[in-house]
């Protein structure tokens, strides 16, 4: 892996964890590159009809607990949504649209409040062109490439890539071929990137 390759973050727009995994990536002090994907044909292969939080009650009730008490300690807004999982197909497809845009991780970042900060409904075209909006963002043209074939193709191309690479939830951190599941995996996926960075692997 080149030294300066930067950490790379794959997230999904329904996840919990994600959105903690995010909040931390942005005030890290080396590249992050994110990677939007979608969890649903993961889930799907592995032969799950739901998100596993639904599937399996205890869990689900222990992930919104959890979530409360991370996102207390974080400084982040949290609300227990009204419907879980959420629809992120239409922020995915904004957010991998515009990959180099500078406003992308305000983006991802004001999506994933929206959902899981103040339960709103992130499916809804309106609610992602306000927030669009607010960044000064051509809402309009950001959606309508959203709805391009090139962007369709390339959201189905990433989680395609994401499977290929042995993902199976979100968020997961790849530094070259090591991979990292869970937000709390974050300080050990740096700290590889930095040793690999000294050494120049």
């Amino acid at each position: 892996m080149p030294a300066k390759a930067p950490i790379e973050l794959w997230f999904e727009f329904a996840s919990t964890y994600s959105y903690l995994g995010l909040e931390a990536a942005t005030k890290l002090d080396i590249p992050v590159r994110y990677r939007p994907f979608l969890l649903g044909p993961l889930f799907a292969a592995q032969g799950y009809t739901d998100s596993p939080f639904n599937l399996y009650p205890r869990k689900g009730r222990y992930m919104l607990r959890d979530m409360e008490r991370l996102c207390l300690d974080a400084g982040l807004p949290w609300q227990k949504p009204s419907r879980f999982p959420r629809n992120g197909l239409l922020a995915a497809r904004i957010a991998i649209g515009h990959e180099t845009a500078p406003w992308l991780t305000a983006f991802c970042s004001q999506v994933y409040r929206a959902n899981f900060g103040y339960d709103r409904e992130i499916s809804d075209a309106s609610v992602l062109s306000e927030i669009l909006t607010e960044l000064g963002v051509d809402a309009q043209a950001a959606i309508e490439r959203a709805h391009s074939p090139e962007v369709k193709h390339a959201l189905k191309a990433q989680t395609s890539r994401a499977d290929e690479l042995g993902m199976f939830g979100a968020p997961t951190w790849l530094v070259g071929d090591e991979l990292f599941w869970g937000a709390d995996r974050m300080p050990q996926a740096v700290a590889l990137w930095k040793r690999n960075a000294e050494v120049g692997a």
